[in-house]
């Protein structure tokens, strides 16, 4: 199976069991842009379905477009924390984590 079927078939492995938290860590490393796009779509539906999701994703464009709120961690510290949209947006944010300036 490809890195993205694999990761399909843990997110499916971990619903069958009903969780009311699904966590997940770097769901997207080593996919295709077009595989992330799809597992964060059913993360996104998963959390409309009522299940907490907590994810950690180094993505940070991907993530917080897929998020209601995220928190930003420097060295093991939250240095900003907020709605996703919010942050997506933040200045500090963009220069820091997404190479805008």
């Amino acid at each position: 199976m490809s890195g993205g079927e694999q990761q399909m078939v843990a997110v499916a492995r971990a619903m069958m069991s009903g969780p009311r938290l699904l966590m997940l860590d770097e769901p997207s490393l080593g996919l295709a842009p077009r595989m992330v796009d799809e597992l964060l779509a059913i993360v996104r539906r998963i959390a409309s379905q009522g299940v907490t999701v907590l994810m950690v994703e180094q993505n940070v464009r991907k993530a917080l477009q897929a998020a209601d709120r995220g928190y930003v961690l420097e060295r093991g510290r939250v240095v900003a924390s907020g709605e996703a949209q919010a942050l997506l947006h933040s200045d500090a944010v963009r220069q820091a984590y997404l190479g805008v300036a």
